[in-house]
């Protein structure tokens, strides 16, 4: 009886190893995608991330799933050849399109590529075959995507000087960015403005000057309302990308359930997908209705109309502001998209611990009890730094949760008579 029980163990111990093992490609290259995010000079932004990640995880998910064929593709449909490793397709479709993304860390990312191929233990033959299909897919989304609207880059975009419209902001005073992102092709949503929000409130209203005093409060450099914690939160959620935070988080709820490869390949593809599609949304709401950053309104604010919001001119937001308009927060749309993808995957109340891949924080641990609290969090940050008014925050979440759940409804899906193991999600 004891050496049943024994045995028992073992063949629960190897196959959580078998598990964790094989889902270490799909892991250990979606890290290299943020590493290299944050290694590029200059970083790249947040919301080109948004489009780069979709990019490399629909050609990891494309790459797998052309060799297993239980889903609908997100663009290349399964016919890699009999005997490829999904191994071994999933780190040359990662490595192709980062290569191309990131040209100038093409020496790292080629030894991080042989150190992933030479710790594959299937045939060689099977391992060229694999690469062989990786690279076609990885080619074929790439060639897709050029024509997406992420170029040409549009003319610079220099708002307005009318009460309530977004123009340059210090210190910088740049250009609005991202404007290609308004128009551009979305992954999976029907079209840039399917979610549209209904838009800020009236400079006039009662709840506009509320949300203006919240923020001319909270969101000062030199407050005397926010806690420390609610400043080390403010900074916390804005030294990295939305993308690099809520990819970590899902990794590390897929190693606690002991993801299989493919199903780690699918949930980062349908996070980045929504992440995408998400930031697609929000773009066209921000170039849609054009709204005055905090840092404007509140110096402007003799000029709103409204006799319950005082001018201050020396006012300064904890962190720098964006340089785009302020509705909806962009932030606020991309982390509506993860929480919700994740939400349905792992249950609401999900405990969740985050740390962020930036120097200047580390060491620091924040953790949650489920997606609700880690999602109010980084509405209040983004109030608390300075830069947004709550509906910008508000609507950006439920925009984003829109976006999720149509790509997790029609992204995908299931194909009829494909195998029911224990891989499926």
């Amino acid at each position: 009886m004891k050496i049943a029980k024994v045995l028992l163990v073992l063949a629960v111990l190897s196959t959580l190893f078998i598990t964790t093992a094989r889902a270490d490609e799909i892991t250990d290259w979606n890290r290299n995608l943020f590493e290299a995010a944050r290694l590029n000079v200059p970083p790249t932004s947040p919301l080109a991330v948004t489009r780069n990640a979709a990019l490399v995880q629909a050609a990891v998910f494309d790459a797998v799933n052309g060799i297993e064929r239980r889903y609908t593709p997100v663009h290349v449909d399964p016919a890699a050849p009999d005997g490829a490793s999904k191994r071994a397709a999933a780190v040359q479709a990662a490595y192709a399109m980062l290569i191309r993304l990131y040209a100038s860390q093409t020496a790292a990312l080629s030894a991080k590529r042989a150190d992933s191929l030479a710790a594959i233990d299937d045939s060689p033959l099977s391992i060229d075959l694999g690469i062989a299909w990786g690279q076609t897919v990885a080619d074929a989304i790439w060639t897709w995507r050029l024509t997406d609207g992420i170029s040409p880059a549009p003319p610079p975009f220099l708002g307005g000087l009318n009460v309530g419209q977004w123009r340059p902001t210090p210190p910088g005073f740049l250009p609005g960015a991202g404007v290609q992102f308004s128009y551009m092709t979305p992954w999976v949503i029907a079209s840039p403005s399917q979610f549209r929000p209904a838009g800020p409130p009236a400079l006039t209203s009662d709840r506009y000057a509320a949300e203006f005093n919240e923020t001319k409060t909270m969101g000062s450099l030199n407050s005397t309302s926010r806690t420390d914690d609610q400043t080390l939160f403010s900074r916390f959620w804005n030294v990295s990308s939305a993308s690099a935070y809520w990819n970590q988080i899902a990794n590390s709820l897929a190693d606690k359930r002991h993801f299989s490869f493919s199903k780690r390949a699918r949930l980062l593809a349908l996070l980045n997908l929504a992440i995408a599609d998400a930031g697609i949304g929000c773009f066209e709401a921000k170039y849609t209705y054009v709204f005055w950053r905090p840092v404007t309104a509140i110096p402007l604010a003799n000029t709103d109309g409204n006799p319950a919001t005082i001018e201050d001119l020396s006012f300064t937001s904890l962190l720098i502001t964006p340089n785009h308009p302020e509705y909806p927060s962009g932030h606020s749309c991309l982390s509506g998209a993860a929480g919700e993808i994740l939400a349905q995957t792992f249950g609401e109340h999900a405990k969740l611990t985050v740390t962020s891949d930036a120097p200047e924080m580390a060491g620091v641990v924040r953790s949650y009890r489920g997606f609700s609290e880690i999602l109010q969090e980084i509405r209040d940050a983004r109030v608390f730094a300075g830069i947004h008014f709550r509906s910008a925050c508000n609507a950006g979440q439920q925009l984003g949760a829109g976006v999720a759940d149509y790509v997790k409804a029609n992204a995908l899906q299931r194909v009829p008579g494909a195998d029911d193991d224990d891989e499926d999600n």
